[in-house]
């Protein structure tokens, strides 16, 4: 599943688009597409939703698990969803297309989003201090708190903060909160840049990793947390607040 600098980089190359009109829709979703015709579209990111914005209405794109995206080509398989502009085409495949109704701003709230640059970390930590018994590695994958964090993001960040992921949130000291709430920021837009540079793997420090860089043991992988999503991490310096 694509995180939130993958959608990012999505929305920087469909920019030539922006402020196209759509020629032609086609595509196998269920939703009305055929209302996109003729409309002007431009694009936005909220976390992991790629946005096609008209005036009226807001395509939300999904990509899932295995969803995939190409510009100015096609797959042998039928696009969920294909547009055509003047200057070329976006075709969208196995993904998930939802129309929202109106104003965009109303449906979703820009300062959840971990890369915009409403992102508003007091209210990160004020949503955690609402949890105090969800674990760590849950609450980092919660959208409505960090939007566009994944797995690949929670494992690096609480590795970086020397966090156990089954660290009760309300456990963990403020400073340590923060430290996490930050790195979550940071992290984000370091992905963006080594995403963009072909070489985010070689950057994982826990993410798929066997052994601890700092202190040469095993990593413990398991699926942590109610979202039994995989951690990766050192029960030797990753502490865990319980």
């Amino acid at each position: 599943m694509p995180e939130g600098p993958s959608v990012v980089i999505l929305k920087e190359e469909t920019q030539q688009f922006s402020g196209q009109k759509v020629i032609s829709v086609s595509g196998n979703t269920a939703v009305d597409i055929q209302r996109i015709k003729g409309k002007t579209a431009s694009f936005k990111t909220w976390g992991k939703h790629f946005l096609i914005c008209f005036d009226d209405f807001t395509v939300k794109i999904h990509l899932l698990m295995f969803g995939t995206y190409r510009i100015n080509e096609r797959k042998e398989t039928t696009p969920r969803l294909s547009l055509v502009f003047s200057n070329g085409e976006l075709n969208f495949y196995t993904c998930s297309v939802k129309i929202l109704e109106g104003d965009i701003n109303l449906h979703y709230d820009w300062s959840q989003d971990i890369m915009n640059k409403d992102w508003d970390p007091e209210k990160a930590k004020q949503n955690l201090d609402k949890i105090p018994k969800q674990k760590i590695c849950d609450a980092l994958l919660d959208q409505d708190i960090f939007s566009g964090v994944g797995n690949i993001i929670k494992n690096e960040v609480l590795y970086r903060c020397y966090t156990h992921p089954e660290s009760l949130v309300g456990a963990i000291p403020t400073d340590k909160i923060k430290e996490l709430i930050d790195e979550c920021s940071v992290y984000s837009f370091q992905f963006l840049e080594w995403k963009k540079k072909f070489e985010l793997k070689k950057h994982w420090l826990a993410h798929t990793k066997s052994v601890c860089l700092r202190c040469n043991l095993p990593f413990i992988k398991k699926h942590t947390g109610v979202k039994r999503r995989r951690s990766f991490f050192c029960t030797n310096c990753q502490n865990l607040y319980q």
